[in-house]
């Protein structure tokens, strides 16, 4: 009311036009000196004022959730199972959510099979057309595809310079993990692992193949029976044994008998369920018969 709210807004723009000023004045020294921490505070939540950057000889840093052209993840060169190994299984969900319809993939194939493997054998990407929107990495459900932070893409020619191949855009998993270490940290946590989920997943399987194993009850042993000559095996020894041989053979049987049993009464009662089946389907019949005479 009576000009307060512009009084107020001149005073916010005179105060930032001050600062500028004293954050100047502030690292002039450190600055001619090329000391870089002048810089490193600008770029901080510690600075104020306006200010300008000599840009490209200064640069300031991206914040990590930025987001600019795809990249494919890869396995570090000295990864000990799967060095330089994709971790795009060119199942096409990023060409299909992308809204442009920038990205282009060929499956690979064995040579042998001609059946598809979980690899692709080229991927496209036209940058020109790319909005930098993220989808392609968000929808991706191998952790296969991130955002880079590389802005500079600038070219002459654009048929050519624009349309990242698969070589381009591959880029180690270490890459990753040094721009953007938290959110590579949360997935990994969710994934649980820092692999590829696929190698999480098969050594989970064998981790608990394994436990199954060790858990299993072992067999029995086999009883040691002394050494001695044979002829010192006295007769009622030998009667007690072929008696408890005769036993265990008694004992056989019951149980064949018993096991084969439900499947006697199994046949006898699907016999009895035909049965009376027909019986049902021959009264049917009559009634039919009956009521058309």
């Amino acid at each position: 009311m009576y000009g307060l709210g512009i009084l107020k807004g001149l005073g916010v723009t005179f105060r930032h036009f001050i600062n500028s000023y004293v954050e100047d004045l502030r690292g002039a020294g450190a600055k001619l000196l090329g000391d870089e921490t002048v810089f490193t505070r600008r770029q901080s939540l510690d600075s104020e004022g306006i200010y300008t950057v000599q840009y490209p000889d200064e640069k300031l840093a991206v914040p990590e959730r930025f987001r600019f052209i795809p990249f494919l993840v890869q396995e570090d060169a000295d990864h000990p199972d799967r060095p330089g190994h994709d971790w795009c299984t060119s199942c096409g969900i990023c060409a299909k959510v992308c809204p442009p319809q920038c990205i282009w993939i060929v499956r690979g194939e064995d040579p042998v099979t001609k059946r598809p493997i979980p690899e692709p054998e080229a991927f496209f990407i036209d940058i020109d057309i790319c909005m930098n929107c993220g989808y392609c990495a968000e929808f991706c459900p191998f952790d296969a595809i991130k955002m880079d932070h590389n802005y500079e893409l600038a070219s002459y020619d654009r048929t050519q310079n624009h349309i990242y191949d698969k070589q381009k855009l591959g880029k180690p998993f270490s890459y990753w993990k040094t721009i953007a270490p938290t959110t590579a940290a949360e997935e990994a946590e969710a994934r649980g692992g820092w692999e590829h989920p696929d190698v999480i997943k098969e050594k989970k399987k064998q981790a608990d193949a394994a436990a199954k194993a060790a858990a299993a009850p072992k067999p029995a042993a086999p009883a040691a029976v002394a050494p001695g000559p044979v002829a010192a095996t006295s007769e009622p020894a030998a009667a007690a044994s072929a008696s408890t041989a005769a036993t265990a053979r008694a004992a056989e049987t019951v149980e064949t008998q018993a096991q084969a049993a439900p499947v006697v009464d199994e046949e006898a009662a699907k016999a009895e369920r035909l049965r009376k089946r027909e019986e049902a389907l021959a009264r049917k019949r009559a009634e039919k018969e009956k009521g058309n005479g």
